[in-house]
């Protein structure tokens, strides 16, 4: 593993330097040859990283065991999300814009936040950072940023197998919302027990999160977005709670999981053509960059999530300006010099054309 680092950028260049034949699943693909130990001692962690060593259970599947708290829940969500949409005609375009405004908070709760700093460890954040990003987190009420992180960590770690909470391989619908309206498999939960979270349970911040999670919710996912239009500009109450809060939250939710279903399914592959995810622009569009997926598989450890920088990728943005503020640093970054390694050795080819 060779590193290259820039103080003027706070960017830590990865490289990768041999290969060999690694397993997915039912697929055998080639992968990198990381140095494990130097980026733990980069990022604290090495649990994104793909366990080759994992093998599904022989025998037949466990049945599917409903939840349905959860399906009644989401579908009454979604029956108020389609009156929402009646309601857009008549709202004041001060509410329509705090409804944007929270929807981008929550996503950089969810895309900067639990995912990039606190799943990867793909760059660093100082408190005040965190304690935003914390406060977005909940206004997106995706599960505690704890949960989120294990929950990733795992798919990672065992993507597209029985462990993986929403492999994609169980169709669209599973790995979309399903997954939320089922019981875990068995094999999701004992490997998830079996995580090293240490660096997540040290962090204070997530951790007072995680004690408080639903009046945070309650507060910042529902109340906050619901008063403010109807406190400050006298936006109708009916208006007030239906746009801003269980609008902007289901589009919010349906963003994140489009990550999980079509981006893994939809796409090219030019990173590596032997592993589900795929180069979703679509996606990236409403994640706010999350759809370069076959790139995230690929290198989990980049803090961009692409090669492409700003391009579809709000987040990115934001996290370069947090770095310009100082409020972050030690953005990971892979060469690309060994970006186009890989493509040349794994890809599908389709980089050629683009």
């Amino acid at each position: 593993l060779s590193k290259e680092f820039s103080s003027t950028s706070s960017t830590t260049g990865i490289g990768t330097v041999t290969s060999r034949v690694t397993r997915n699943g039912n697929g055998i693909m080639e992968k990198d040859l990381l140095n494990h130990e130097d980026l733990a001692g980069d990022r604290g962690m090495i649990d994104d990283i793909f366990d080759e060593t994992y093998r599904e259970k022989e025998g037949p599947k466990p049945p599917l065991r409903y939840v349905w708290r959860n399906i009644i829940l989401m579908s009454l969500l979604h029956l108020g999300a389609l009156f929402a949409l009646t309601l857009i005609p008549s709202a004041k375009i001060q509410t329509l814009a705090w409804a944007l405004l929270c929807f981008l908070l929550s996503a950089l709760g969810i895309t900067a936040g639990s995912h990039r700093l606190w799943s990867h460890r793909s760059y660093k954040a100082t408190l005040p950072l965190r304690i935003f990003l914390t406060i977005a987190n909940s206004m997106a009420f995706q599960n505690d940023i704890y949960e989120w992180v294990r929950d990733h960590r795992v798919h990672h770690k065992f993507s597209e197998t029985d462990a993986d909470p929403h492999n994609a391989m169980r169709g669209f619908f599973f790995s979309h919302i399903g997954w939320l309206l089922v019981r875990k498999h068995p094999d999701v939960i004992e490997k998830g027990q079996k995580l090293d979270l240490s660096d997540i349970k040290a962090d204070k911040v997530v951790m007072f999160q995680r004690r408080y999670y639903k009046p945070s919710v309650v507060l910042l996912c529902f109340t906050l977005p619901a008063v403010v239009p109807w406190y400050f500009w006298d936006e109708s109450i009916v208006i007030s709670f239906f746009i801003p809060a269980i609008l902007r939250y289901t589009i919010g939710l349906n963003a994140t999981w489009l990550v999980n279903s079509a981006a893994h399914m939809f796409g090219n592959r030019p990173y590596d053509q032997n592993i589900n995810p795929r180069e979703n622009p679509l996606v990236s569009l409403g994640a706010l960059g999350e759809g370069f997926h076959n790139y995230h598989h690929t290198f989990p450890y980049d803090y961009s999530t692409s090669e492409f920088g700003w391009r579809f990728n709000l987040t990115t943005a934001f996290i370069d300006l947090m770095c310009l503020l100082g409020l972050a640093s030690d953005r990971k970054k892979v060469s690309k010099e060994v970006i186009l390694a890989r493509k040349m050795r794994t890809g599908d080819g389709s980089h050629k054309s683009g």
